[in-house]
């Protein structure tokens, strides 16, 4: 959709035509101190609340309360099998098989999980590629990997960085850094969308890269995962790990979901850490057996899970089943579109868009670089009653979350950033 126009009859008038509008009122909307709306555009960091997660977690207490511990079977959502309540729904937002993907412990905690099978490094292969600003967790993470199995941190990190004076990552750098140190990179481990630029990677043209040169490929898609289509079945990565509180409004904190590809379901050669909710799960409460790994994501479980904090991903995945996410996905590309237009039209040489202009390369985030940064722009929009979020050094990252915010917000959004600006 390119025939955007300014003014308030659009906006109001794309609002009017939006199929999914009514969503918004499934959710809480935050309000300032006289109980006027926010506009709220931070959805990848905190998704919002919808307003069915007080049901369903009281739903859990309920059962806890009337049934003790008979409520792992007899439960109205029976807490012994909860997490299979999520796994179709949110196979499907991931592009995944069911049997690839769990919901499960939290997403850096994942993260080492999936390095303990496929970070297996070897004297000749031991390096390991991230982009140069992956978010710090990840970098962090790998980091410690790295001196968990004896080698240097920095030495064997390889950084795939923007060009100077730019912002993205670039392709035909990569197949550089692969055709110079191809036969010593054990792990690649990138960020599906970077926090920080917005940029979607081409999550399968990176994975055939990566196992072209013979190395393990992993993503992390806390920042993609209910945003843009990830596929990750068909991108042919081995794993992926996401958080769910972002795009996928589970809660501050709430659990991450993890992908292993189907080639690797029955492979009981991975070295894996495991637990008794990794076993065969018709014999696992006889407690004398010897382990047997269940096939699959969920042979990569180790405990029993919160429910309270499943039963909050799983009010957010019905509101998603049912707003189907390939049509949220349409209304990102085109609210995203009108944010970029309008920002666009302000003509302001003080701000910069850095997110990529193409929509196949971006999920909903638009970063917004501020020249001569100094947070101010961001505090101002804070007190205009805007919600977004601050990244050092100079952006401003803004997210029209197709589930919750309108056209009105991005319209309101980009008035108020006009006056502030003037």
């Amino acid at each position: 959709m390119s025939n955007y126009k300014l003014g308030l009859e659009f906006a109001k008038q794309q609002d009017q035509n939006d199929e999914l509008s009514s969503y918004r009122k499934q959710f809480h909307i935050p309000k300032d101190n006289n109980g006027n709306e926010l506009i709220y555009m931070t959805g990848n960091s905190l998704g919002l609340q919808p307003k069915i997660t007080k049901d369903y977690i009281n739903q859990e207490l309920d059962d806890w309360a009337n049934l003790g511990v008979e409520g792992h079977t007899e439960g109205k959502h029976p807490w012994l099998h909860y997490h299979e309540f999520l796994t179709e729904t949110m196979a499907n937002i991931v592009g995944a098989k069911p049997m690839e993907v769990v919901v499960m412990n939290s997403l850096t905690a994942n993260l080492h999980f999936m390095m303990v099978s496929f970070y297996k490094p070897t004297p000749k292969r031991y390096k390991i590629l991230i982009e140069a600003d992956a978010f710090p967790s990840d970098k962090y993470a790998v980091e410690s990997q790295l001196r968990h199995h004896g080698y240097d941190d920095k030495e064997g990190l390889i950084l795939w960085k923007a060009r100077k004076g730019e912002e993205l990552a670039n392709y035909d750098d990569l197949e550089t850094i692969f055709n110079q140190h191809g036969d010593e990179i054990a792990l690649v481990m990138i960020g599906g969308v970077n926090y920080y630029t917005g940029q979607f990677f081409d999550l399968k043209r990176i994975a055939a890269l990566g196992h072209k040169h013979g190395c393990m490929v992993g993503f992390d898609c806390a920042h993609g995962a209910g945003n843009v289509p990830l596929n990750l079945h068909d991108s042919g990565a081995d794993f992926a790990v996401w958080c769910s509180y972002k795009y996928l409004n589970s809660g501050p904190g709430s659990l991450s979901g993890a992908f292993v590809h189907e080639r690797h379901a029955h492979r009981k050669d991975l070295n894996r850490f495991t637990g008794w909710w990794s076993h065969n799960k018709q014999t696992r409460f006889k407690m004398r057996d010897e382990f047997d790994q269940l096939p699959g994501a969920e042979g990569w479980q180790l405990s029993n899970p919160p429910i309270l904090s499943m039963a909050a991903i799983r009010a957010s995945l019905d509101v998603f089943k049912a707003a189907g996410f390939d049509k949220l996905c349409e209304k990102s590309r085109k609210l995203t579109g009108y944010f970029e237009f309008l920002l666009d039209e302000l003509n302001n040489s003080d701000i910069k868009i850095i997110t990529p202009r193409n929509p196949d390369e971006r999920g909903c985030q638009l970063s917004i670089q501020v020249k001569n940064a100094d947070k101010g722009l961001h505090n101002k929009l804070t007190k205009a009653g805007i919600i977004t979020d601050w990244r050092e050094p100079d952006v401003i990252r803004c997210a029209p979350v197709p589930l919750y915010n309108s056209y009105m917000d991005v319209y309101g959004f980009v008035e108020r950033l006009k006056t502030i600006l003037n």
